[in-house]
C-alpha cells in the first residue's frame, strides 16, 4: 500500500497505553494545502476532538491528521478541548504550519485525560519520521489501532487522461461499532485536484455506502471519525463529471473495503455476515431493514452458534417503521431460499447449519416487493468471546 503523491505519514509508540512498546501515535502530513472535509458521529456525548475538527472543515488549506490510540479524550471537560487544541498546535509548530489546518482524533478509553507528557515528546519524533513509503504507511495505520488485531489499508488507482490519480486510506475499529453519520476512525487521502465542496459531497457519498453500512453491536462511538483529504498533487487538470464519477468509485471502494476489514475484525467474531434488502421502495427503508437485522442480537447469537432460526431475521425485518406484513417479505440464506409467500419454504435445515459453522461468510437475503432500492450492510456474530473482551476491557 502506498500515500498519494504529496503525503507522508508516520506511527509510533510514545508511551500513552499501558504496554509501552505498542504504536500509538499516527500522523498524516500533506506537503502542499489540502482540501478536505469530515464526517462525525452523530452522538450527542462526542469526544473533545470531534469538537474541535469538525470546527475545521470542510476547508482549503488543510495540512495535517493527527491521532491518538488508547485514550479517547472524551467526556473530559474543557481540559479535553483545550488537549485536542494543544495537540494539533504542537504538530503546526514542527511542521510550521497554521494550528486550524491540523485535525485530529483520539481513541481508546472514555474519561480519561490525556497525558501530555508522553505526547509532547511523541509528535516531534513522528514528524522526524514522516515517510512517503509503505513502511511509514503501514506505521500509521499501526498507531491507530486499540482492539485491532490487524492495520487496515485500501488503496485504488484511477488513470485520468493518462495520469495517475492514487485514492489510499487507512481505518481502525473492531468494536463499539455502528456509525451513523461515524469506536471507529479512518482517513482517506487523494492526489486528485479537488475542492471542499467537493470532498464534502463525495466523502458523504462514500460513507453512505460504506462505514454506516457497517455494525458490530449497534453501539454508535463518541469518537467517530472519517477524513477525505485532496491535495491536488497528481498533477492531473480539474477533473470533468464522467472523471469525478470515476473518481467516486474508487473512493467507494476504498471506504467499502476498510469497512469490511473492521467487520472482519470484529471483537471475538466467528463469522462476517453480509445482509442485502432489495426491493424497496426508498434507499432508507432498506437501510432500516438491514441496520435492525444487523443490531438484533438475536439474530447475531443464532448466527454464533450456527443456528438457521429464521423466524428471528424475518422478526426484525418487520419490527422496523416500514410498511409491511409477513407475505412481502422473501428470504434467503446462504442462497437456500428460507421463506416466502408469508410461511416457510421446503429446505435442509442441518444443511444450513453445516453451512454457516463451516463458512466465515454468511448471507442473509430479503427481497421485498415494493420498487428498486437496494441496500448492502455489513456485520459480525455475537459470540461468547465478545462479551468476555468487552466485560474486561477498562479492568
Amino acid at each position: 500500500m502506498i500515500l498519494p503523491q504529496g503525503f507522508r505519514s508516520a506511527g509510533l509508540a510514545c508511551g500513552i497505553k499501558e504496554k509501552k512498546t505498542t504504536f500509538d501515535l499516527s500522523l498524516f502530513v500533506s506537503d502542499v494545502p489540502c482540501a478536505g472535509a469530515g464526517v462525525f458521529t452523530k452522538n450527542q456525548v462526542c469526544g473533545a476532538p470531534v469538537k474541535v475538527s469538525r470546527e475545521r472543515v470542510p476547508g482549503d488549506s488543510l495540512r495535517a491528521v493527527v491521532i491518538n490510540s488508547g485514550n479517547a479524550n472524551a467526556c473530559t471537560g474543557e481540559r479535553g478541548i483545550e488537549d485536542a487544541k494543544w495537540m494539533t498546535g504542537l504538530v503546526a509548530d514542527g511542521l510550521a504550519v497554521a494550528a486550524e489546518d491540523v485535525l485530529v482524533c483520539s481513541t481508546g478509553i472514555i474519561g480519561r485525560f490525556l497525558p501530555r507528557t508522553p505526547i509532547e515528546a511523541g509528535i516531534p519524533a513522528a514528524i522526524e519520521q514522516l515517510g512517503a513509503d509503505s513502511e511509514a504507511f503501514l506505521n500509521a495505520a499501526r498507531g491507530m489501532m486499540t482492539t485491532d488485531t490487524v492495520p487496515k489499508q485500501a488503496m485504488r488507482v484511477v488513470n485520468v487522461g493518462g495520469q495517475e490519480i492514487r485514492v489510499s486510506g487507512v481505518a481502525k475499529g473492531a468494536a463499539m461499532i455502528a456509525p451513523n453519520m461515524a469506536t471507529m476512525l479512518s482517513v482517506i487521502m487523494t492526489d486528485a485536484p479537488l475542492d471542499a465542496a467537493q470532498t464534502d459531497q463525495m466523502l458523504r457519498h462514500a460513507v453512505d455506502r460504506s462505514f454506516n453500512c457497517v455494525s458490530v453491536e449497534g453501539h454508535t462511538s463518541t469518537s467517530d471519525t472519517v477524513f477525505l483529504l485532496a491535495n491536488g498533487a497528481s498533477g492531473a487538470e480539474a477533473l470533468s463529471e464522467a472523471e469525478l464519477g470515476q473518481l467516486q468509485t474508487a473512493l467507494d471502494e476504498v471506504a467499502m473495503e476498510l469497512g469490511q476489514a473492521i467487520i472482519r475484525d470484529a471483537e471475538g467474531a466467528d463469522h462476517f455476515v453480509t445482509i442485502e434488502v432489495s426491493g424497496a421502495a426508498e434507499r432508507a427503508d432498506a437501510m432500516e431493514i438491514a441496520r435492525t437485522i444487523a443490531n438484533d442480537a438475536l439474530v447475531k447469537t443464532a448466527i454464533a452458534g450456527s443456528d438457521p432460526n429464521w423466524g428471528r431475521i424475518v422478526s426484525a425485518t418487520g419490527r422496523t417503521s416500514v410498511k409491511l406484513n409477513e407475505r412481502d417479505i422473501v428470504l434467503h440464506i446462504n442462497g437456500t431460499l428460507i421463506y416466502t409467500e408469508g410461511r416457510p419454504a421446503e429446505y435442509n435445515e442441518q444443511a444450513i447449519s453445516d453451512g454457516i459453522q463451516q463458512n466465515r461468510d454468511v448471507l442473509i437475503q430479503i427481497q421485498l416487493p415494493f420498487g428498486e432500492e437496494t441496500v448492502v450492510f455489513w456485520t459480525s456474530d455475537l459470540t461468547q468471546e465478545y462479551v468476555r473482551l468487552n466485560s474486561e476491557y477498562t479492568t
